[in-house]
């Protein structure tokens, strides 16, 4: 088996790996700061799941379940939480592409 056919079977089996979180993890919706917020707003104690990121900037992300789908934001500064929002903070979201 030459180079390009194992750097090839490496490349699939990347692709089966994310496929693969992919199911695991369900779908995963990006929505607005303000959409996810209004989200929030429709569960009397949600669970948020928090992580700061970014290179050059921080940004804030931020991940919570609601009728079976996982939503995703991510903002440039602190999305303001009410104290009924159980907060875990994450060393960090990962989401598949």
């Amino acid at each position: 088996m030459g180079a390009g056919a194992i750097a090839g079977a490496g490349g699939a089996g990347a692709a089966a790996i994310i496929a693969e979180a992919i199911k695991a993890s369900g779908a995963i919706v990006k929505v607005e700061g303000s959409d996810f917020m209004s989200i929030l707003s429709k569960s009397d104690n949600p669970l948020v799941v928090v992580a700061e990121g970014g290179l050059f900037k921080t940004n804030y992300q931020y991940l919570t379940g609601y009728k079976g789908l996982v939503f995703f934001t991510k903002s440039g500064f602190p999305l303001a939480l009410t104290s009924a929002t159980e907060v875990v903070k994450a060393k960090k979201i990962w989401i598949p592409a």
